[in-house]
């Protein structure tokens, strides 16, 4: 049960983003059962391809607990993890990632490869997949839905 409060409070961070015309992902992280950082998608609003919600998630929890290491904590996203934040979960040590949509495309934590669990790697994360996987998926169809409306939109105006 407390996995689907967590990943709710995600999705309210995947909003978050959506209202700023971002790919609506979001990310919470919970030690002892407390949120102590949270992230949103942010690449656009920072042209940086660093800004994802599970890098700014884990840099806040570093801030806040003082430490590169977050070995107690469960992070919480609503799109499971690309290969650049699966290694930022690995190499943070992260006791535990619980995600809701799969990633047909880019997901490295059970689809395409899973780098949490990698055996060359010297820390392991427990895996939970599939919280709240309807809405966060729905979160994400929507949003292209309406992109690609809207550039048709545009495309039209323009001829």
């Amino acid at each position: 049960m407390m996995d689907e409060t967590f990943m709710q409070l995600a999705i309210e961070q995947a909003q978050r983003a959506e209202a700023i015309d971002e790919v609506p992902i979001g990310a919470v992280i919970v030690q002892n059962g407390e949120v102590i950082a949270t992230g949103y998608n942010q690449r656009e609003q920072d042209q940086s391809a660093l800004a994802h919600a599970e890098l700014i998630a884990i840099r806040r929890a570093n801030d806040y607990l003082n430490s590169w290491r977050l070995e107690d904590c469960t992070l919480y996203v609503t799109l499971e993890p690309c290969p650049m934040c699966a290694g930022a979960i690995v190499q943070s040590r992260v006791k535990r990632v619980v995600f809701g949509a799969y990633d047909p495309k880019s997901g490295c934590a059970s689809t395409l490869m899973n780098l949490l669990d990698e055996p060359s790697f010297n820390h392991h994360v427990q895996l939970t997949s599939g919280i709240r996987e309807e809405q966060c998926k729905q979160l994400l169809q929507n949003f292209f839905k309406q992109l690609r409306q809207r550039k048709k939109e545009n495309k039209k105006q323009i001829e």
